[in-house]
């Protein structure tokens, strides 16, 4: 083509169009999306949770937090496994979790019990979901200074992390549907019950974590044959196993607090025993 039928202005037009041309966007594999796809079923189950507490299905509303609860454990878990942690997901995973470990089971609890017990019912239930707002708005600022805490503390959450509050605060209707009605289900015992969950959630008492947790080689069989007993019996008493890991858990607090204690007192000696090495090796070399 000669210079007069492709004049220079149209040759410079198109050379602007392309370099003004936006990039394109490139997919995302299904490995990325993974940990994603499964916080969304963590939130879907949580509202389907809702749901079920709205026809009075309580049954199904605690097993829909159940569910919640298993994605949120495999989210995490599989988006380090494929390299996928994202900012987003890390947003996504909190708002999920408000949702379903904070608003669904406040809302599950209003509508089973505390609805009698009309503003007061309310409150306990308005402070379910704030302080479990309030605690993951804690976590997330806490991300960052991650490797600040001394090595010791890795093994422990600040406070009783989100699932397990949600877990805890459901323990009067799990004994209920264990028990039968008049025991557990009264709102004056179910009020309290879930202020103090709730102000479990954002306390900072030491709480463990199983995530660091090793099992020796010679405990693995014995390891095994416990899950396996503990599945058997969630299969065929669901309600009364339940009920019992809750009371397993509460009675763990107590040391877990005192073990966390003995652990920093024994940091700080080793830490002052150290300064102290270093000042009497200056004074040495003076």
């Amino acid at each position: 083509m000669t210079p007069e039928e492709n004049p220079p202005h149209r040759a410079g037009h198109r050379h602007r169009s392309r370099r003004l041309r936006p990039p394109r966007l490139k997919g995302l594999s299904i490995n990325k999306l993974l940990p994603n796809m499964l916080t969304m079923l963590n939130l879907a189950s949580g509202m389907t949770g809702i749901r079920f507490a709205m026809e009075g299905k309580w049954q199904e509303a605690v097993i829909a937090i159940a569910v919640a609860a298993l994605f949120d454990m495999l989210d995490g878990r599989i988006a380090r496994m494929l390299n996928a942690q994202s900012k987003f997901g890390e947003e996504l995973d909190s708002l999920s979790d408000v949702v379903s470990f904070g608003v669904a089971p406040a809302m599950i609890l209003y509508l089973w019990s505390l609805d009698d017990a009309r503003t007061i019912g309310w409150m306990a239930a308005l402070l379910m979901g704030v302080c479990a707002a309030l605690r993951l708005a804690r976590f997330n600022t806490m991300l960052g200074a991650a490797a600040e805490k001394p090595p010791f503390a890795y093994n422990y959450f600040t406070g009783v992390p989100a699932p397990a509050g949600a877990f805890l605060a459901l323990l009067p209707l799990i004994a209920t549907l264990e028990v039968g009605d008049g025991w557990f289900d009264s709102p004056w015992i179910v009020a309290p019950w879930t202020v103090a969950v709730a102000g479990l959630m954002i306390s900072a008492i030491p709480t463990f974590s199983m995530k660091g947790l090793r099992i020796p080689q010679r405990y693995v069989v014995f390891v095994l044959l416990g899950v396996g007993a503990a599945a058997a019996a969630l299969v065929s008493a669901p309600w009364a196993t339940l009920s019992a890991v809750g009371l397993v858990y509460i009675a763990s607090i107590p040391f877990s607090a005192r073990r966390y204690r003995v652990l920093a007192e024994a940091a700080a000696r080793l830490q002052e025993g150290e300064g102290e090495g270093v000042v009497a090796e200056d004074r040495g070399a003076g």
